[in-house]
């Protein structure tokens, strides 16, 4: 096969091209001529997006989730993901006051539904993890008294605020509301079918 290609190389570049009608060998040495050398530092190939953190300071993409520091970032704020075959660098849309936008870097991760995290991107958050832990069920707690000068912290604000939406409410029969408002349900009975 190698000895048949390199017999047809030379015929091929003695014919003239359909697309542009010059001889193929003349117009590719010509080409090669015009070629500068490599610059010394590599091109950077990379694929750039814009994705929304979460709540948990994580932004996904291509299946995964890779964390930004939560004290840089809000949830729903937009950041530009800019990956390379190896890495995610995550960039913030505006630069800050020294003009540095890169919130944070990792290594792309191989597979899908992995969490690429470093430890102190979460903090800042409300229970050192993620926000989406302190919105469950949380078990009903007194309420302590802050001491003068403490200020409340977000997590206590989201544990309070919890606290709150378990307030019983009473459950009462629809009748109830009919005699309220003057209405008079219509009921049909099993064996005569008519309404009463």
């Amino acid at each position: 096969m190698d000895a048949a290609f390199a017999a047809w190389v030379p015929q091929r570049r003695a014919q003239i091209h359909k697309t542009h009608r010059e001889v193929i060998g003349e117009r590719a040495a010509r080409d090669h001529a015009a070629l500068k050398p490599l610059p010394p530092t590599p091109n950077l190939v990379a694929e750039r997006h814009l994705r929304p953190v979460g709540k948990d300071c994580l932004v996904a993409f291509g299946g995964n989730l890779y964390s930004v520091p939560a004290r840089k970032v809000r949830p729903r704020q937009l950041v530009e993901v800019r990956a390379t075959k190896s890495q995610v660098m995550l960039h913030t849309t505006v630069a800050d006051a020294s003009g540095e936008t890169l919130l944070a870097m990792h290594p792309r991760a191989v597979g899908r539904g992995i969490r690429v995290v470093e430890g102190a991107h979460w903090d800042g958050l409300p229970t050192g993890k993620g926000r989406r832990t302190t919105t469950g069920d949380v078990p009903s707690q007194p309420c302590r008294e802050q001491p003068l000068g403490e200020e409340v912290g977000p997590l206590q604000a989201l544990l309070d605020r919890a606290a709150a939406t378990r307030v019983e409410v009473g459950c009462r029969p629809l009748s109830v509301y009919d005699e309220l408002t003057g209405t008079r349900r219509f009921t049909t009975h099993p064996r005569t079918r008519e309404t009463s």
